[in-house]
């Protein structure tokens, strides 16, 4: 069971909002600085570690850019939206933020409730509310990715690569 504060963000929340263009090659460090700052400027000071993101429709839209790595390593602990873009899902799997859409998610929560998401019955409740959803079922291979921190962290614990060295 993960337990976290909720922060909501609406319908269509673009990559380009997640992380800017002029942050694109700066380090990730700096990249998870700048998440959300023109849309919820100081948003980054304060988030908690754990907390957790609930969004609308089609989150994550827009360019393939590493907008998953910021968001994780802003501290979030999970993500529930009503659908997740496919492109930002697959970059969720590889960077090891753990993200799962969940229908009626955006008007089951308000921000600053708290999200109880329970990935081994796939629901999540607002404590709040005692509201309970139901979330959509992650396939047991990408959600091992997720867990386990992302794709490179995934095939370095099993032998099939090469430790990284330097920023992931």
């Amino acid at each position: 069971m993960r337990n976290g504060r909720v922060w909501k963000f609406g319908d269509n929340i673009n990559t380009d909002l997640m992380l800017p263009g002029p942050y694109l090659y700066r380090s990730s460090e700096q990249q998870a600085r700048a998440v959300f700052m023109n849309n919820r400027p100081g948003w980054v000071d304060q988030v908690q570690t754990g907390d957790a993101i609930v969004g609308g429709f089609n989150y994550g839209m827009g360019s393939s850019r590493p907008a998953a790595r910021s968001i994780r390593n802003c501290g979030v602990g999970f993500l529930l939206a009503e659908t997740i873009n496919g492109l930002f899902f697959r970059n969720a799997v590889n960077y090891g933020l753990l993200a799962c859409e969940c229908p009626g998610v955006s008007g089951a929560f308000e921000e600053g409730d708290t999200a109880e998401l329970d990935i081994e019955a796939w629901t999540a409740r607002n404590p709040r509310t005692r509201q309970t959803l139901k979330v959509s079922q992650v396939p047991q291979q990408l959600l091992e990715m997720m867990l386990g921190g992302g794709v490179y962290p995934v095939l370095e614990r099993d032998g099939l690569i090469a430790p990284r060295v330097g920023e992931p």
